[in-house]
């Protein structure tokens, strides 16, 4: 603990010392733009011209300071633009100036993709200086739109309201026109709007970007430090009604499978459901979705984990992603979250009790039959967010010669989660809460589920000094209950394995019907001002802490400390545009006390003059201690690990740009190491078209890789053995535009994973610090392999005769998904898919190289396709 002492007056010393050594810029004065209402007698006609008489009644705003890269600075080409409303809109028309219209960039993209020359506005209509509307149009008519959150470290494409905008190229530069209408923004009842406001436009060819609200770069957020529009006068909140209807066609075709009534070569499903989007006020809205259909989502990447935890994939889907900021409650490590939306809809989770010569049927995915989600945020400062969905029984049917039965492999559940927020101290603090309930409708032959689950959260962050400084934390709370056998595989589990066998401080016990646990973060630090930034914290998991119901966590029964050191080079010199080089540390102990690990980092960023970039950086671990390894065995010790990392990329403005990178990690005594190569290449060969490339291979050899845990006489074996692993994949996305609402999207990956096992041993001191001592090797005579069953017999007394044997554990899996996506969005808001889907999961032979597996498995199969016809109409009331 005296490292952590120590560290700790380091902090201390940096907000005495460094800090004193900044200097952070003054306060800037906040500029105001006053709007004008349209009389009736005026309109405009969105087509990008700045010719309506409507414009005439507003003034002209302008003198932009550079953001990016000479922050302060007069921008190489000019800006002004004007703002008016009517009852029911605001009207925004921007004139870029530029001197050589030739060299604007107008690339045709989809949306949300923000290429080329750019104009856009950030409002805050909430006035709280942490959230605000974007909407972003570029110079070949592409709009784009997000939601920003934590003062500007969370912008959130996925929400996509309906407004209108066009652009026009002439011969001073191009001008863009947007109406956006007040029910797509919120805020309160008031006779003056007073909103945050912010005009932000890249010249994209400088990368070059300038603001009309000044705004340092050593500021510690964004929405924070927008300007001001003043001038809306008695406007009504509009309060939102929105109804869209979906129909999908779909089929599916695979290889005929001889024999299985369930594989007889094709599938054919009609399907529809209804999203409705409906403002109980204009602060807040009630979204609803009834048997939802995510079909032209992306599939999720190929990945193959062997330490035996559950894999963390993005959500994808449109009705959680929007406004998943409120609902977000990470309180640990950076996945670590009491509301996982991927629970819900997962795998069906039971196994299906099936014989020789049966064919079984088993769902894919659960069926959500309804979800609501109630969020938004009051001009008090009060984020609410109130999150409801069902989902249905799910069954997998088995036929046996023609006689069919169901068996249930998903209960029907009820997921609930709550968020509240409350903002005050000027919006420079918050305290908040978050409750979440998982109850399940368990059967007998499923009551292996735990029954409910319940979690609770408090959390807050207070700023001050300009919000240079801040402290934030928060508490979690977790209480599940089942039956006896669903509490003791619980506890079994690898998140938690209360059957370790040196443990003192946890043991299984098989009557427990109920766990509860605990955990939190706290967290202070410098975000803002001058060039350093700092921060150091503490959080925990307890040994019963359970969040994997509606939630997701990796492993329980940890305490991390935690620091991390930046300094920030903001002012561009002839080498660079920025730079930044920082520090971190981490210690982790568990509830016992045991000391597990210690790691220290350096890192470092340079963007340099001509827009190349450099990332790299080193890490030095001598102390590295796992209670998981063994699976429930004595705690396990890795030998002394660094690693380094290098990725150098070229200028991402050009048509074609490309980044190389390469990983480095070595153990000591070639314990195990980790060789990565990354490859990407991005190309657009014309305005409408793209092509990205992303593939990576990996080789990840390990001496003392788990095998499996037997017993000899008695006395427990925990086997390892030396694994070969290699992996490669590639992810290929290709978007061409015929217009900013019409394009084509693909996207394609192979993975292929292979693992081949020798030197096979046992775990002899799992704490020994020298490699020999903790394993022991089996020698020729004592190991057999046995080709019959695929297994290895093992005489460890040599007696002659076999004291226990293990199924061989050399694996090659290969995987491939695609999407080809045809998207119109034919009027505002509502689209057509044509979607062409491919996919294909299985397992080669371990002893083919990754070529031939490639070859054998994906290129010289039949896949499996969707064809898939899904139409929508967005209903405005």
């Amino acid at each position: 603990m005296g490292k952590i002492y120590f560290l700790v007056a380091i902090l201390f010393f940096l907000h005495d010392s460094v800090w004193s050594q900044d200097n952070p810029s003054a306060a800037v004065a906040r500029r105001i733009y006053i709007t004008q209402e349209l009389p009736d007698t005026a309109g405009i006609e969105i087509d990008g011209v700045l010719n309506d008489d409507g414009w005439k009644v507003a003034e002209w705003a302008g003198d932009f300071t550079v953001f990016d890269p000479d922050n302060g600075k007069p921008p190489s080409q000019q800006t002004t633009f004007k703002i008016v409303y009517d009852a029911k809109n605001l009207y925004v028309g921007v004139r870029c100036y530029d001197s050589i219209p030739d060299k604007i960039e107008r690339r045709l993209s989809r949306r949300d993709n923000f290429a080329g020359d750019w104009i856009e506005i950030n409002i805050d209509s909430y006035n709280d200086k942490r959230t605000a509307f974007s909407f972003n149009v570029s110079a070949a008519g592409v709009k784009g739109d997000e939601f920003v959150s934590q003062n500007g470290d969370n912008w959130d494409p996925s929400w996509n309201p309906i407004w209108y905008t066009a652009s026009n190229i002439d011969d001073d530069g191009w001008t863009a026109e947007m109406k956006i209408p007040f029910s797509q923004l919120k805020f309160g009842k008031q006779e003056e709007q007073i909103w945050g406001l912010q005009m932000n436009r890249r010249v994209f060819r400088e990368e070059e970007r300038s603001l009309w609200q000044h705004v340092p770069q050593d500021t510690p957020g964004w929405v924070s430090e927008f300007g001001i529009l003043r001038g809306l006068m008695n406007i009504q909140p509009q309060k939102q009604l929105e109804i869209q209807p979906f129909f999908v066609n779909q089929l599916d075709t695979y290889e005929k499978e001889q024999g299985n009534p369930f594989r007889d070569g094709s599938d054919f499903i009609f399907n529809g459901g209804l999203d409705a989007k409906i403002g109980i006020t204009n602060d807040l809205t009630l979204d609803l979705t009834v048997n939802p259909d995510f079909g032209q989502v992306d599939a999720d990447p190929g990945a193959i984990a062997l330490d035996g935890f559950q894999i963390f994939f993005e959500e994808r889907r449109p009705f959680f992603i929007e406004n998943k900021n409120i609902f977000d409650y990470r309180f640990a490590g950076r996945n670590d979250n009491v509301f996982y939306s991927r629970r819900i809809g997962r795998n069906p989770q039971g196994a299906v009790n099936s014989v020789d010569g049966e064919f079984v049927d088993v769902p894919t995915n659960t069926t959500i039959l309804g979800a609501a989600k109630f969020s938004g945020k009051t001009r008090k400062g009060w984020s609410l967010g109130l999150l409801e969905s069902v989902t249905g029984d799910m069954f997998a049917e088995i036929d046996n010669e023609g006689e069919r039965r169901k068996e249930l492999v998903e209960p029907l559940t009820n997921y609930l989660v709550g968020r509240v927020q409350k903002d005050f101290n000027e919006r420079n603090s918050y305290v908040g809460g978050i409750f979440t309930a998982t109850n399940r409708k368990l059967e007998p032959n499923i009551d292996f589920l735990r029954k409910s689950a319940y979690t609770a959260g408090f959390d807050f962050k207070h700023n001050w000094k300009n919000r240079n400084y801040y402290v934030e934390g928060n508490l979690v709370t977790s209480h599940v209950t089942g039956s006896k056998e669903a509490i003791t595989a619980t506890q079994q589990e690898l998140t938690h394995l209360f059957q370790r066998v040196d443990a003192d401080h946890v043991e299984v016990d098989t009557e427990r019907t109920s766990l509860t646990g605990t955990g939190g973060r706290l967290e202070a630090g410098k975000a803002g001002g001058g060039n350093w930034r700092y921060s150091g914290g503490l959080n925990w998991k307890s040994p019963e802490l359970e969040l994997n119901d509606v939630g997701f966590l990796r492993q329980a029964d940890e305490i991390r400390q935690y620091a991390e050191l930046n300094r920030l080079f903001l002012t561009p010199t002839n080498l660079y545009r920025r730079a930044q080089i920082g520090i971190e540390q981490f210690t982790t102990y568990d509830f016992e006390g045991n000391y597990n690990r210690i790691q220290y980092e350096l890192e470092g960023f340079i963007n340099y003059k001509n827009n190349w970039f450099t990332e790299l950086g080193a890490a030095h671990k001598p102390r590295i201690f796992s209670n998981t390894v063994l699976r429930g065995g004595p705690r396990w010790r890795w030998s002394e690990e660094n690693f380094a990392y290098l990725f150098v990329g070229s200028d991402r403005r050009k048509k074609f740009n490309v980044t190389l990178g390469y990983i480095n990690s070595q153990a000591k005594q070639d314990n195990f190491s980790l060789l990565r190569y990354v490859f990407r290449f991005r190309y657009q060969p014309f305005d409408a078209f793209s092509l990205s490339v992303s593939s990576e291979y990996e080789e990840n050899p390990n001496k003392t890789q788990y095998v499996t845990e037997t017993s000899f006489n008695g006395t427990p074996r925990y086997i390892t053995a030396n694994i070969d692993q290699r992996t490669f994949s590639t992810a290929i996305r290709f978007n061409y535009s015929l217009n900013p609402n019409l394009s084509i999207q693909f996207y394609g990956e192979p993975f292929i994973s292979r693992g081949t096992y020798t030197d096979f041993n046992y775990v002899n001191n799992a704490l020994a610090e020298d490699l020999g001592e903790r394993i022991t090797l089996y020698d020729s005579s004592q190991i057999t392999r046995n080709n019959a069953t695929d297994s290895f017999l093992i005489d460890e007394d040599f007696d002659g005769a076999t004291d226990y044997e293990f199924g061989d554990p050399d694996f090659a899996f290969v995987q491939f998904r695609s999407n080809l996506v045809l998207r119109w969005e034919y009027i505002p808001g509502s689209e057509v898919f044509l979607v062409w889907s491919q996919g294909l999961s299985g397992f080669g032979d371990p002893m083919d190289s990754l070529g031939s597996n490639l070859d054998g498995q994906i290129l010289n199969r039949k896949l499996d396709n969707t064809f898939l016809i899904k139409a929508t109409y967005r209903f405005i009331l």
